[in-house]
């Protein structure tokens, strides 16, 4: 990973497994703001789903390409159209990776997209987009897990 790669670091006192389960859930917290469609399996190695969004705007096909429970998930970006920039698919190729882990008695989610980096067009969109999902969505359904393990 290049120092630059979109990272983001949330924290709760949730479990693991409790942040696991949640980003998994991935139809619960990457949906809410511009109208997107999630289709196909979110959850298990191998599976494969779609993200649209902006009405056509925003296009990805994700893989997920390793899953260790309750403390690591990566998606691999195998297909893309962004509209809103020149280069369509920026995102083909590019990882996102969320991290587990346990730290002062804090659950720890390390957040990277690996590959969007500040030189891309599209950073100044998807950096604040995957901010706002991370921070206003994914964070509070975490803490919103009614069991803690």
């Amino acid at each position: 990973m290049a120092a630059t790669d979109f990272t983001y670091v949330l924290k709760t006192d949730k479990s693991p497994a409790a942040v696991f389960r949640a980003i998994v859930n991935v139809r619960a917290w990457w949906s809410g703001y511009y109208n997107e469609e999630i289709t196909g399996d979110t959850e298990k190695l191998h599976d494969e789903f779609s993200f649209r969004a902006g009405d056509g705007a925003h296009y990805s096909k994700h893989k997920l390409i390793e899953v260790i429970p309750d403390k690591k998930v990566v998606w691999l970006t195998t297909d893309g159209a962004l509209s809103f920039v020149e280069k369509k698919d920026e995102w083909v190729g590019t990882k996102i990776i969320f991290e587990i882990s346990e730290k002062d008695g804090e659950t720890q989610l390390t957040f990277t997209h690996e590959g969007l980096t500040p030189e891309l067009p599209c950073y100044d969109s998807c950096a604040p987009a995957w901010s706002q999902y991370l921070e206003h969505k994914l964070l509070p359904l975490i803490n919103s897990q009614m069991t803690n393990n």
